[in-house]
């Protein structure tokens, strides 16, 4: 019955106004993938023609699993008949995949089939090296830092991507062709690696359809939500929606559900035996909290809707649940510019110490990576650089994170106008993960000076700081 519909649809609106029929569409494309649940990958694709079957081939030398999925309509408008654009976004499901393994697959159905493409799984040790690159506000027109990532992603340089929102501008422009054409841009980048995502303004139109319907993010797969969390590596990662703060015609209830969500997420993730095991805390969302720049957006404010929460009566803001749970990394966008601040809680520094503000911090640290590249151009800084601010630029490029262990993060910001050069870096080193307010709820590795200086974490530090 479903399919007799979007075969009724697609016939009526591929009808000219001389009768004359358009060429079917079922060879897949823009294809990509993301992390799903344990031993589990996520692929997604379009067709413009609906299909009766939503396939993966894969295997590890040979092709020989299949799995089936399903696909749902995507409608966006045209300014020329037949003024809708339809087509069809697949989604399957891979489950039982073994952990560290290179596989291979192709997706689409006796109709037509995508390129052969490969992906690895997580290892199953949890003590594994994870190279992620993050950036966000990466636009169809002037993606500048879209060419080197496909490069390092075809050298094998990363293990996942961080997108911290706004894709495209806009993805429903000309009948959603602008996002199609990105989503295909992306390919080379998005079909070898979970390419991890949270939504941005720029997605807003139609409460966020063309963001909902083209990602599948685990544990929200169906897109009723646009908050999730996995982990990977030593590492617990939260991805949520700011755009809930602003964008209240769509629900102001969302606000509260995400909210109540992030608690009871934090909650687990800080129960001994999780936090032990994962004992980086890292957020992604698309809005600071706070940033330098002088276009008067929400983090220019002293009391901004994200950190603060609803005006007037303080409620929902994320800096107090942040500390309270010790997150210890958070990545923004938005700006269209680079900024890394100094360990921050209410507008003061809490670093380290003044020599290593970085070691163990008594605060998150706080960045915002949202200048890949996009026809708005940058986001320029104001005149007098704010006690808190670290470090700031207006160049095109993306951030470098090497998770090493439990204790240690290599953060590096590329810069794409000066040919790849690494314009900034720091070491995030924790001996310990945990509350900043309340001493009881830190994890802590050593029982004494004396099991520190004996462990793997001292020598670490003082082997790999020169890089």
């Amino acid at each position: 019955m479903y399919f007799s519909l979007l075969l009724f649809v697609t016939i009526f609106f591929s009808k000219t106004c001389f009768g004359k029929s358009k060429p079917v569409h079922y060879q897949p494309e823009q294809i990509h993938l993301s992390f799903g649940g344990p031993n589990q990958m996520i692929v997604t694709w379009n067709t413009y023609s609906p299909v009766k079957e939503s396939i993966v081939e894969y295997g590890i030398d040979q092709m020989n699993f299949q799995a089936s999925g399903s696909s749902r309509i995507l409608v966006n408008s045209k300014e020329s008949p037949p003024f809708i654009a339809i087509q069809y976004v697949h989604k399957v499901v891979l489950s039982g995949l073994k952990p560290g393994t290179k596989y291979i697959y192709h997706c689409g159905s006796r109709w037509g089939w995508s390129s052969i493409f490969t992906f690895t799984t997580m290892p199953d040790d949890i003590n594994w090296v994870t190279r992620i690159a993050l950036f966000g506000d990466m636009g169809n027109i002037n993606a500048q830092s879209l060419s080197r990532l496909q490069k390092e992603t075809v050298k094998g340089m990363y293990d996942a991507i961080f997108h911290v929102g706004d894709f495209a501008y806009d993805m429903q422009d000309n009948g959603g062709q602008t996002g199609d054409e990105f989503m295909r841009q992306i390919q080379p980048i998005a079909a070898y690696l979970p390419y991890m995502t949270c939504p941005g303004n720029h997605e807003a139109f139609g409460n966020f359809t063309n963001y909902k319907l083209r990602f599948n993010m685990p544990g929200d797969v169906n897109s009723m939500n646009m908050f999730y969390s996995f982990n990977i590596g030593r590492a617990h990662v939260i991805s949520f929606s700011t755009e809930y703060y602003f964008f209240i015609e769509y629900g102001f209830w969302q606000i509260k559900n995400q909210y109540d969500w992030l608690i009871k997420d934090l909650e687990e993730a800080n129960k001994p035996a999780n936090r032990a095991r994962y004992p980086w805390i890292i957020t992604m969302a698309h809005r600071p909290m706070y940033c330098s720049n002088n276009d008067k957006d929400d983090c220019t404010k002293s009391e901004s809707l994200i950190r603060i929460g609803i005006p007037w009566f303080h409620k929902f803001g994320l800096e107090d649940l942040f500390y309270k749970y010790g997150v210890d990394l958070c990545f923004w966008a938005h700006e269209h510019s680079y900024e890394r601040l100094f360990p921050i809680y209410n507008r003061k520094m809490y670093n380290g110490s003044q020599e290593k503000p970085y070691t163990n911090p008594k605060a998150p640290v706080h960045i915002t990576t949202g200048s890949a590249g996009c026809q708005e151009r940058h986001d320029a800084f104001h005149n007098k650089t704010a006690a808190w601010s670290a470090f700031r630029s207006l160049d095109y490029g993306y951030t470098k994170m090497t998770i090493y262990n439990e204790s240690h993060i290599y953060i590096r910001q590329l810069s794409d106008d000066q040919g790849g050069k690494i314009i900034d870096k720091i070491w995030l080193i924790k001996e310990y993960h945990g509350s900043y307010e309340d001493n009881t709820l830190k994890f802590q590795r050593f029982n004494n000076e004396k099991e520190r200086l004996k462990s793997p974490f001292f020598n670490f530090q003082n082997s790999q700081m020169e890089f």
